[in-house]
């Protein structure tokens, strides 16, 4: 009776497996095996090609099969663009800022007091204080007196130094009938001259201002660089738009008396920089 196999010996049962040539029967070659081993091998191979299927698809292929590369590429797309607009509604924030501070300067809405210093020279000089018997407080007050002063030289010393490379030419050929006065909140000049005597530019930049308004007629303002800008009220006549380049000398506008802030034929010149306004005799020879 023959006897049954179990799977154990099934497994281990040795083949020998002979590579002849055609030709002449030759051997060429033996490979022994049992299945156990060729279960082995076959699985080995299969675990080894998944495995580097699995490493294809998730690394080098993975961008052509896997959709949520695309996901997170617009994702990151929308992100970026998301962080550009925000820039740009900031920058535009800034601008609108800007042109208001702008128009609050050309329609005289400006805070004077802001200007104004801790106390009138004029009246220190002419009261009689006796030196000895003056207190703590008016001590520092004094202090921040000489100090907030000394600031300001500070600051003009500063902003000659910034704007020295620029050529300044004199807006209009004229005599000025009232000077700078920062305590009065006039933050210009006001220069007479003849009957439609041209306006000129005093450097190089870009007209950011070109309007009519209601206490300054028509005004001219002009971007220079270094953070300067110049203005230029009570204009009969406008020459320049908004948005054109201009060179020191281009004569931009025409002398007028437009406006209601206006006792007569001249030109109110403004220089400002960096937001605040400065004494143009400081810098313009006229």
């Amino acid at each position: 009776m023959k006897q049954k196999k179990t799977i154990s010996s099934w497994l281990t049962s040795r083949f020998l497996l002979i590579i002849r040539d055609e030709d002449n029967f030759a051997e060429k070659a033996t490979i022994k095996f049992t299945y156990a081993k060729l279960f082995l091998g076959v699985s080995l191979i299969f675990i080894i090609f998944l495995s580097l299927s699995w490493l294809s698809v998730t690394t080098f292929l993975n961008k052509w099969f896997d959709p949520r590369t695309d996901y997170l590429r617009v994702d990151k797309t929308l992100i970026e663009m998301e962080e550009k607009v925000d820039s740009i509604i900031i920058e535009v924030e800034k601008k609108d800022q800007y042109i208001a501070n702008l128009r609050n300067v050309l329609s005289g809405n400006v805070d004077f007091a802001v200007f104004e210093n801790l106390s009138d020279l004029d009246s220190i000089s002419s009261t009689n204080i006796n030196l000895t018997q003056i207190s703590t407080v008016d001590s520092q007050f004094r202090a921040e007196f000489e100090e907030t002063d000394y600031e300001q030289l500070l600051y003009l010393n500063s902003t000659k130094n910034s704007l020295q490379d620029i050529f300044f030419f004199s807006p209009i050929d004229g005599v000025i009938s009232k000077p700078y006065n920062i305590k009065e909140g006039h933050f210009g000049l006001d220069i007479v001259a003849k009957k439609n005597e041209p306006v000129k530019s005093i450097a190089d930049g870009t007209v950011v201002i070109s309007s009519w308004t209601q206490d300054s007629g028509n005004v001219l303002a002009i971007q220079h660089k270094h953070e300067l800008i110049s203005f230029y009220k009570h204009n009969s006549a406008r020459l320049k738009n908004v948005g054109e380049t201009v060179k020191a000398g281009d004569i931009i506008a025409i002398i007028g008396n437009s406006g209601e802030l206006t006792d007569g034929p001249h030109l109110h010149f403004e220089l400002w920089h960096n937001r605040n306004p400065v004494n143009p005799e400081d810098f313009i020879s006229f």
